[in-house]
């Protein structure tokens, strides 16, 4: 016995040891060749190089990783004097650690966690988001902002926008010609043939009086301003590829047509009635939404069919809507087979119905999201959908018979019981269920998945920022 204990406390102090060692190595790495700021929050010394800050960054992470080291040994001794008697009499174990190879793991997944970047050239901000820890911590963001596209995630992750092309300002609200739109105007942006990373110069509210149909390689980034699309048309992403929408508060949206709308800068055409989408995908590839507010709009808040794919929709805030997100155009429309989107760290939020999404044919990732409210159901679907939820936090609401977060629409059982669909690791509150289905085929899940989940733990810090940012130059988001 005293044998045992002595070598299970040889591990524990080898695995601590351990752990220490990568931490001093992370900070080194981090610091070497840099020209850091200094560690507390103050400025860099005066004539300072940076082989001394490094220096100071390295003395700091010794510090602090002796006090990690201080601390954890006075858990461990806490630990065995706790257990130093057993209830038969006999002499406790002396080990702390049952198993000293779990303090290891925690420590190589607290380095992942704080430090696995795009290789951006400045520290996580470190709220377990990848996409947010990608940029947001960029105090010099306006001056980089087509590093953005670079932090896509999920299925939707090779859309670049505008990121090759010029950065263009949108300094006039107005849209009162769609045929022939004013430069300056958003219309007049997102229509041209080159690509182009849209901003705008002020706070602004764009009604517009109909669909703005993008042209291909176009972002729209709202960050810096507080813009609006609300109270008229809004956005038609049809036929085109490589586009991102970030930052904006959409809202209000109404059906429009029976009208000439230009869509390049040699075409325009006849458009029928909309229905009043706030972002409305159409044949469309490589489409990513993020950090959008969508509300109350006449038909969806976001609605991908007719063979689209290739989408990620990610940190919104949904909130006052009864069918948020419409993915496949019909049951019989075979082509919406080859769709995969990714639906993570949205917040769904009060005043939502149903619809978040609901599916049909294809293969939809929904990861990390916080549901805080529904009305009907969460998660739907018709057409033999594949649905992969992972890591999500679903809080029903107080109806008994709206605990449910799944709905096989207009099917019976004796079909749907074939399709895919399974809940791993989501935190189901307040009497909320998922009802799985399916054998649980490894391929058609591999089709289904498109980044790791994170625990459903946090999903609280990870949507904590959903919906349009509240950026200023010359401070992180």
């Amino acid at each position: 016995m005293a044998d045992q204990a002595a070598a299970r406390r040889r591990r524990a102090a080898l695995a601590l040891a351990g752990a220490v060692s990568l931490l001093l190595l992370v900070v080194v790495a981090l610091s070497g060749g840099a020209d850091l700021a200094g560690i507390s929050g103050g400025k860099p010394r005066s004539g300072g190089t940076a082989a001394s800050t490094a220096k100071v960054v390295v003395t700091a992470a010794a510090s602090g990783a002796r006090r990690w080291l201080r601390d954890s040994t006075s858990r461990l001794a806490a630990t065995a004097t706790a257990r130093s008697e057993r209830t038969d009499g006999s002499a406790a174990v002396a080990g702390a650690v049952d198993d000293p190879e779990t303090v290891v793991s925690q420590v190589h997944m607290s380095i992942r966690n704080s430090t696995a970047r795009r290789n951006l050239g400045y520290l996580s901000c470190g709220t377990g988001n990848p996409i947010d820890d990608c940029w947001r911590c960029d105090s010099d963001w306006h001056n980089n902002r087509q590093r953005l596209a670079d932090c896509g995630i999920g299925f939707g992750r090779n859309a670049i926008g505008g990121r090759d092309g010029k950065i263009y300002v949108v300094t006039d609200a107005g849209d009162d010609d769609p045929v022939n739109p004013k430069k300056g105007t958003l219309r007049y942006a997102v229509i041209q043939d080159e690509p182009l990373w849209i901003i705008f110069k002020r706070d602004m509210v764009i009604t517009l009086s109909q669909e703005l149909i993008m042209n291909s390689f176009k972002t729209i980034d709202g960050r810096g301003a507080n813009v609006h699309i609300a109270n008229g048309a809004c956005i038609t992403i049809q036929y085109v590829t490589n586009v991102i929408i970030h930052g904006l508060h959409i809202h209000d949206c109404r059906p429009t047509g029976n009208a000439m709308v230009r869509s390049s800068p040699s075409h325009y055409g006849w458009r029928t009635i909309a229905d009043g989408d706030a972002v409305s995908i159409f044949g469309a590839s490589h489409v990513w939404v993020d950090h959008c507010s969508l509300s109350n709009c006449a038909d969806g808040l976001i609605d991908a069919i007719m063979g689209s794919t290739a989408i990620t929709v990610s940190n919104n805030y949904f909130t006052h809507h009864n069918e948020v997100m419409l993915l496949g155009h019909s049951d019989s429309y075979l082509k919406d087979k080859a769709m995969q989107v990714t639906i993570a760290f949205n917040h769904f939020g009060e005043g939502l119905i149903q619809r978040m999404p609901r599916c049909r044919h294809g293969y939809f990732h929904v990861v990390n999201n916080d549901y805080t409210h529904w009305e009907m159901y969460a998660i739907g679907g018709s057409a033999e959908p594949t649905i992969n939820s992972q890591g999500n936090r679903y809080l029903a609401p107080t109806n008994p018979f709206a605990k449910e977060v799944t709905k096989r629409v207009e099917t019976a059982q004796t079909t749907w019981k074939a399709w895919n669909w399974r809940s791993e690791g989501d935190m189901l509150l307040n009497g909320a269920f998922f009802t799985p289905s399916g054998a649980g085929a490894s391929a058609s899940y591999s089709r289904a998945s498109s980044l790791g989940a994170k625990s459903s733990s946090m999903v609280a810090t990870i949507t904590s920022g959903a919906g349009a940012l509240s950026c200023h130059k010359g401070s992180s988001c």
